[in-house]
């Protein structure tokens, strides 16, 4: 087998495939909830604690220079990140929640009766004969 046709043969099964559509779903949900937080979120919260916008918040290390920039410690936007990574987490948190409930009543479902075996069949049809008699 050459090795094209190995690797397709690996690209296309499915846990690869599933996982490149999670990937990029996931990246666009990323998108989705740091804009929530930066848009949303954020702005009535630095409003509350005084009209701070939090992705402004910096400490100067250095001032600019000429055509230097200044050297700055924005945390700030890593306060933003880190509710950015709360609010995934807990988006995560109930979507695998809900995955396990689901399970859990699948699991707790009663299962059929297996389907008699050849020799029960048997066993019924001579009993059946013998009621007849």
């Amino acid at each position: 087998m050459s090795m094209i046709q190995e690797f397709k043969t690996f690209a296309m099964r499915g846990n690869v495939v599933d996982m490149a559509i999670g990937i990029i779903i996931g990246g666009a949900f990323g998108k989705i909830v740091s804009s929530f937080v930066a848009d949303v979120i954020m702005p009535p919260i630095g409003l509350l604690i005084g009209g701070v916008d939090f992705s402004n918040l910096a400490i100067v290390l250095k001032q600019a220079v000429g055509d230097t920039p200044a050297v700055t410690l924005s945390y700030g936007k890593f306060i933003q990140s880190i509710v950015d990574f709360v609010i995934i987490a807990f988006a995560i948190f109930m979507v695998i929640k809900a995955m396990n409930t689901l399970q859990k009543k699948q699991e707790e479902a009663p299962a059929p009766p297996p389907a008699p075996t050849p020799e029960e069949n048997l066993l019924t049809e001579i009993r059946d004969i013998l009621k007849k008699k």
